[in-house]
C-alpha cells in the first residue's frame, strides 16, 4: 500500500491501516502515523483526524512490540497518546476515544515496565469511560484485557482478569479476530496450551492475514 493511500485513510476510515498492522509493516505505519497527525495538526477542531493518527499510532505500537523493539514501541504509544487525548477534549462522548487513548496508554507498559507503571492508571480510566460510554464494545473489553494481561496482579492487573475481559469480548462478538487471538496469548501464559491453540486456531480462521496470531500458533506447543 503507498504512503498516499495511508493518508487517505484518515479520510477513508481506520480499517484501512489493518492490512498493514496484519502482515506487521511497522515502516508504514509509522509514515501514516506520522502523516495523519500532521494533517489533524493543520485542522485542531477535527477530533477524527486525531483519532485517525491515534489509531495508526497504537497499530505501529502493537507491530513494534510485536517485533520486540521496544523503543520504537514506546515512540509510536507516546506520541499516539498526544493524539488520543485531542481527540478526547474534542469529543469526550465517544467511547472510542477513550478506548484508543486506553490502549496507548496501556502499549507504554511492555515497550517500557518502569516507565510505563504511572500510565496503567491512566489506562485503566480511559477505559473505565469507553465501557461507561459503550458497555458492550468487544474491543474496549479487549484492551482491558491486554491491559489486565501486562499489569502484575499488584497493580490490579493479572492473567486471569484478561481472560476474562477477551471472554466477555467474544460473547459480545463472536467473530472478533483479536479477542480469540488475546485469548490464546492469555491461556498459554496461564498453562493451559490446548485451549491457546483453538483460540489461535480461530483467530487464523477469522482473520488469515494476522502474521502474529499463525506465530503464536506455531510457537505454541500442543500440550
Amino acid at each position: 500500500m503507498s504512503g498516499l493511500a495511508f493518508l487517505l485513510a484518515g479520510v477513508l476510515g481506520v480499517a484501512d491501516l489493518e492490512p498493514a498492522r496484519d502482515r506487521q509493516d511497522r515502516a508504514a505505519l509509522e509514515r501514516a502515523a506520522a502523516g495523519l497527525a500532521a494533517s489533524a495538526e493543520k485542522n485542531p477542531g477535527d477530533a477524527g483526524g486525531y483519532f485517525s493518527a491515534a489509531i495508526a499510532y497504537s497499530y505501529a505500537a502493537e507491530v513494534a512490540l510485536e517485533l520486540r523493539d521496544k523503543s520504537a514501541a514506546e515512540r509510536a504509544s507516546r506520541a499516539g497518546i498526544a493524539m488520543a487525548e485531542r481527540a478526547v477534549a474534542l469529543k469526550p462522548s465517544v467511547a472510542e476515544h477513550y478506548r484508543v487513548l486506553g490502549t496507548l496508554c496501556g502499549q507504554v507498559i511492555p515497550a517500557n515496565v518502569l516507565a510505563g507503571i504511572p500510565f496503567a492508571k491512566r489506562a485503566q480510566d480511559a477505559i473505565v469511560k469507553a465501557l461507561e460510554r459503550d458497555p458492550k464494545s468487544p474491543a474496549a473489553h479487549v484492551t482491558r484485557g491486554v491491559g489486565s494481561y501486562y499489569l502484575p496482579p499488584a497493580f490490579g492487573g493479572g492473567v486471569e482478569k484478561a481472560i476474562a475481559d477477551f471472554e466477555k469480548a467474544i460473547q459480545l462478538n463472536p467473530k472478533y479476530a483479536d479477542a480469540h487471538l488475546w485469548l490464546g496469548v492469555a491461556l498459554r501464559k496461564a498453562n493451559r496450551n490446548t485451549e491457546a491453540r483453538k483460540a489461535f486456531a480461530r483467530s487464523v480462521e477469522l482473520n488469515p492475514n494476522r502474521l502474529w496470531a499463525k506465530q503464536q500458533l506455531e510457537k505454541t506447543p500442543p500440550q
